[in-house]
């Protein structure tokens, strides 16, 4: 069953803007808007939904994909009003065209906007709408308008539309579409054209193509009309119209394209990753490839049918073709990184690790290549060394829960069973599942026997997940 997070974007896309006339920062309102809902509200009610689309919605686990977009986001947000700019950056597991932006700086990306956008530059304009809906704190302007100003009333009617939309349970949302059908759809026509408004300023000086937003739109189109009955969901909460498109194309017009940002080699081989990950049948991406690269022997073209071969069991012909590319870009590490996975799949692990190193000593933590090489170790059964590799990554990205998982993989094949239960109780805490992550540690503490101070500490996070179950008890 498809699981969708759209509603919540709809939710997001009811809001009051300012008159076109305004300056692109946001409305002189005074303390009015933080009155409503302050940053650290708005912080706290990200983290609460953030804990929902982790225990719920599909994700892709892939940190090429991961970092790429990641600094992506960051890049753009240098350009923008974002006053707070610490992301919590998903990416979710579908083939549709999506993106949303929410609370407390999370923006959310489908797997299916890199496939309908051709290139960085039309990517990016989408990125730069949803940091437009953060920046302008639309949420908070919202709740402002509908004059519940209650954070507890909030929380509960986020989580019920995510839970509602993530679990497909329609009792589940009876609290948001209720608040939904109070606000009027003008609103959203008009939110959706400050976001393009302020998002296309923004693009344009972060030195990306001005036509990009407009070709984005029209892309947009084209896949509504064939879509028909049934358009992509980002289509049904970010309405298009013709004069959308066209004003997009309006404000591009006189604008210099001189020296703006060609299409990035990494955006296009994400794509390529991404079209083999959503083919379900590898031998015809296998046999898309080889005709794509009949007609043209492009970089993404070999690169897509590398990962063909491997995801083939062709290993030879896959780290063939991805020399070829590193021999056209040697320091690229977007491509080496591939073929340390490529090698580690291959089974030749002494060749994976001594690349790995080799771009380590030059790119020291660098995520994806880490991620990898914690990988090849695992395999290798070098236990100790893979969970370091992993314990370091987590000092930097606490709150991932795929880095507390892979910990606890690792922990569970090098036989350390307490260890392995204590990450699994963090996995648990950052997917808001309070009560599996107390069963976890209780079973720590009866493996700990005599190790007072793991017992001591292990207690100490129980008595305090003990007292916030009670509190949302409201024991």
């Amino acid at each position: 069953m498809k699981i969708t997070i759209y509603i919540f974007i709809a939710f997001l896309s009811l809001f009051c803007v300012s008159d076109e006339k305004k300056e692109l920062l946001l409305p002189q309102l005074g303390d009015r808007v933080s009155a409503a809902v302050s940053p650290a509200e708005e912080r706290a009610i990200g983290k609460e939904f953030l804990k929902q689309i982790y225990y719920q919605a599909p994700l892709i686990s892939d940190p090429l994909i991961q970092e790429y977009t990641e600094l992506l986001i960051y890049r753009l947000s240098e350009y923008s009003q974002v006053e707070d700019r610490y992301f919590n950056v998903l990416l979710v597991d579908d083939n549709s065209l999506n993106a949303f932006a929410a609370p407390g700086g999370i923006i959310g990306v489908n797997g299916g906007l890199f496939l309908n956008a051709d290139n960085e530059g039309q990517f990016s304009s989408v990125l730069a709408h949803e940091l437009a809906h953060l920046s302008q704190r639309h949420f908070a302007r919202n709740v402002l308008r509908s004059q519940d100003t209650n954070l507890a009333s909030i929380l509960v009617m986020v989580s019920s539309i995510a839970i509602g939309l993530l679990s497909n349970n329609p009792n589940a949302m009876a609290f948001g579409p209720a608040f939904l059908q109070t606000q009027s759809l003008r609103y959203s026509r008009l939110f959706e054209k400050e976001a393009d408004r302020v998002g296309f300023a923004n693009l344009v000086r972060a030195g990306y193509n001005p036509n990009s937003m407009g070709e984005m739109f029209e892309n947009m189109n084209d896949l509504r009309r064939l879509s028909g009955d049934l358009p992509p969901e980002f289509l049904l909460t970010h309405p298009l119209s013709t004069s959308r498109i066209n004003d997009a194309f309006n404000a591009a017009e006189g604008i210099s394209k001189d020296g703006t940002k060609i299409d990035s080699l990494e955006y296009s081989f994400i794509k390529a990753r991404l079209k083999i990950r959503y083919e379900k049948i590898p031998s015809n991406a296998l046999r898309n490839y080889k005709s794509l690269i009949e007609n043209s022997r492009s970089d993404a073209n070999i690169y897509g049918l590398s990962l063909s071969y491997k995801e083939n069991n062709n290993y030879e012909k896959s780290i063939n073709l991805i020399n070829e590319l590193i021999n056209k870009y040697p320091k690229n590490l977007f491509l080496n990184t591939s073929k340390v996975e490529i090698l580690t799949e291959a089974n030749q692990y002494e060749a994976a690790l001594r690349l790995s190193d080799q771009f380590l000593e030059i790119s020291p933590k660098n995520y994806p290549l880490s991620i990898m090489k914690s990988k090849l170790l695992l395999q290798m059964k070098r236990y100790f060394e893979s969970e370091e590799i992993i314990r370091d990554q987590i000092l930097r990205r606490n709150d991932d829960p795929e880095l507390w998982f892979m910990l606890s993989e690792i922990q569970r094949s090098s036989k350390n069973i307490v260890g392995y239960h204590q990450s699994r109780a963090e996995y648990f805490l950052l997917l808001g599942q309070n009560e599996e992550a107390l069963n976890q540690l209780e079973f720590a503490l009866k493996l700990t026997k005599n190790n007072f101070q793991v017992s001591e500490s292990i207690m100490t996070k129980i008595i305090k997940i003990k007292k916030e179950l009670e509190s949302s008890r409201g024991l």
